[in-house]
């Protein structure tokens, strides 16, 4: 039976340029071994499994060829390569400091460095796991570190840097050893796979190396492992089977359920996972993850973030479109609370599950149900009703032509932020002229039905008491009466007496702050007998006033005993905003008023505080 070696051991890189990952540290130690500029100690330091220890090897060897090439390279044919590669070179010496950590180590490590190679040009001593050397031995080591005799070399290699007394980091040239990168490592697997004569697939090959988390000798570990499953051929199923991974397409099917407010669906998944035998926290994580790269596959700039292979890239896009972000972020932050909570809750199960309620129920299908239909109903009566009129009726002749409504309606219906021509105060007299004889109907009957349903869509945050007023309104037969009664009257009143009635009402909006602040600080001007025109400066503000139209006109026409009373709004002009003024300022407009100030303030060497 043949010597069967693993692929970590078999396929460990024998020079700089097979090793995989690490390409700025192996051309800086390439340079120094083609320049010269060797330093007594080195520090080499990083995760497990990449490749500290190996470059250290092939440095001590590359530093003791006789005939290196021009890339600092060993040539493997000179008698110090030879002995090096048959593991019989007497001028490296590797320590393993995990075992032999005490002071009389150390002691018997710096006997040794006493005496010269005899072959080559240097010793190298090779210490792994130094940070494990007790503080008594870092102290013994610390002047031979500092001075070593010009034919010694000392490589530290650690996995724990910061449990180094500083005394010795000073002491050496430190070199940081980082996370192989997944493609990385799934080009190594798939060149090792070619070698061994082994099929895989994409998808199995990035498992593993999501599984490595950055370690080449995991990741050769492992695929060795689930070759062996196999039999020659590793398939995505193969790893997820071997590694107690979880598929990646329950967490499809579990989003896909979150947007369908499907609680059933996801109660059920769950139960199967917990089948299989998965842990629920290792699931809950695993939900996260999936949410996280959702999120980064939204954008194309990001998408780089998610290491995947490229047909998983495909489906992570595609359901990444149908999430929008809000739903994402509040699922990142569920599933995070959910995992924090996990080992102090007495029924897990319990937890995770309420989780995933709270994920179906986040909204994100009748939100997007919702909107399809309202934009659907709303285009339909925008086809039926192009453009909204408004009826009048004419006391002097009832078959007379009606006449056209004023056109700021319309404006706002439209939500156009800029005032049209008509909205002008000469256009509002020039139509009063027309409108003398008319009696304007209620707002309520005279709003087309596709200006409230685009003014409902757009005020998704209506309160509640506009609405609650709305369905009393509809529905109390007493205040209907009142109101035709109004119709009837048309006694006078006042701007101030308008007034008065306008701030009752923004009084009796207390469900409402925004709304109610709103028309205290925009107060009424009247333009004639019935009509009264509100300026605004916010075109949100002229929706919400729209919105309540008719509530507004109707109390007004109760309260002031006229029912021809009309309201007018208009959004101000940029010019029309009274911008607060400086003291400077204040102080210039005084002068204007009284040009006599300036040579006091001059005379009395005035200044402003």
């Amino acid at each position: 039976m043949e010597n069967y070696l693993v692929s970590a051991r078999k396929y460990r890189p024998d020079n700089f340029k097979s090793v995989v990952g690490q390409s700025a540290l192996t051309t800086t130690l390439q340079n120094a071994i083609k320049n010269k500029q060797l330093a007594h100690a080195y520090l080499f330091c990083g995760p497990r499994g990449v490749g500290k220890t190996t470059c250290a090897r092939i440095f001590a060897k590359s530093i003791n060829c006789f005939h290196p090439n021009n890339q600092g390279e060993a040539c493997n044919k000179c008698e110090s390569c030879i002995s090096f590669n048959e593991q019989r070179s007497y001028n490296i010496h590797e320590l393993d400091a995990a075992s032999n950590n005490s002071v009389d180590d150390i002691r018997s490590l710096t006997e040794q460095v006493r005496i010269p190679p005899q072959l080559g040009k240097y010793k190298v001593y090779i210490i792994d796991e130094v940070h494990m050397l007790s503080s008594s031995a870092f102290n013994a080591f610390l002047k031979t570190l500092e001075e070593p005799p010009a034919h010694a070399i000392f490589i530290l290699a650690t996995t724990e840097k910061h449990k180094i007394i500083p005394t010795i980091l000073s002491r050496c040239q430190i070199y940081d050893f980082h996370r192989i990168g997944i493609n990385d490592i799934c080009a190594y697997l798939q060149y090792v796979a070619d070698s061994e004569g082994i099929e895989t697939e994409p998808e199995a090959l990035n498992a593993i190396a999501l599984k490595s988390d950055g370690g080449m000798r995991d990741a050769l570990s492992i695929f060795d492992q689930v070759s062996s499953y196999g039999e020659g051929k590793i398939t995505y199923q193969h790893v997820i089977d071997n590694l107690n991974i979880l598929d990646y397409d329950y967490y499809f099917k579990l989003v896909e359920a979150f947007l369908n407010e499907n609680t059933t669906e996801s109660l059920l998944l769950f139960d199967q996972i917990l089948n299989q035998g998965f842990d629920g926290l290792h699931f809950i994580n695993g939900l996260a993850s999936h949410f996280r790269d959702l999120m980064v596959s939204k954008d194309p700039r990001s998408i780089s973030l998610l290491e995947q292979a490229e047909s998983v890239r495909a489906k992570y896009k595609k359901q990444a479109e149908e999430c929008s972000m809000s739903f994402l972020f509040k699922a990142l932050k569920l599933s995070n609370e959910c995992s924090l909570q996990y080992n102090q809750s007495k029924n897990k199960r319990l937890l995770v599950e309420l989780c995933l309620i709270q994920l179906c129920l986040t909204g994100e299908a009748k939100k997007k149900q919702g909107e399809l239909k309202t934009d659907k109903i709303a285009a339909a009566k925008v086809e039926k009703n192009p453009l909204p009129t408004s009826k009048t009726k004419t006391q002097a002749n009832p078959s007379s032509p009606s006449t056209t409504a004023n056109p700021k309606q319309a404006t706002l219906t439209d939500s156009t932020p800029q005032p049209q021509p008509g909205n002008t105060v000469e256009g509002i007299k020039e139509a009063q002229t027309h409108q003398q004889a008319a009696v304007p109907e209620p707002a309520p009957q005279n709003q087309n039905p596709t200006t409230r349903a685009t003014m409902e869509r757009s005020l998704p945050g209506l309160t509640t008491s506009i609405r609650r007023r709305k369905i009393q309104a509809d529905d109390t037969s007493g205040q209907e009466a009142t109101t035709k009664e109004a119709v009837k009257t048309e006694e006078h009143f006042s701007e101030e007496n308008l007034i008065e009635a306008w701030l009752r009402f923004a009084g009796t909006l207390k469900d409402d702050p925004y709304l109610s602040n709103s028309m205290q600080a925009c107060k009424p001007r009247l333009l004639n007998k019935s009509d009264f025109e509100v300026v605004v400066f916010h075109p949100l503000t002229a929706q919400r006033l729209e919105a309540i139209r008719g509530d507004i006109e109707s109390s007004l026409q109760r309260d002031l005993k006229n029912g021809k009373i009309h309201m007018l709004l208009r959004i101000s002009e940029e010019d029309e905003l009274k911008k607060p003024l400086s003291p400077q300022d204040q102080l210039d407009e005084m002068i204007k008023k009284n040009p006599n100030l300036q040579s006091l303030k001059q005379k009395l060497s005035l200044e402003l505080q």
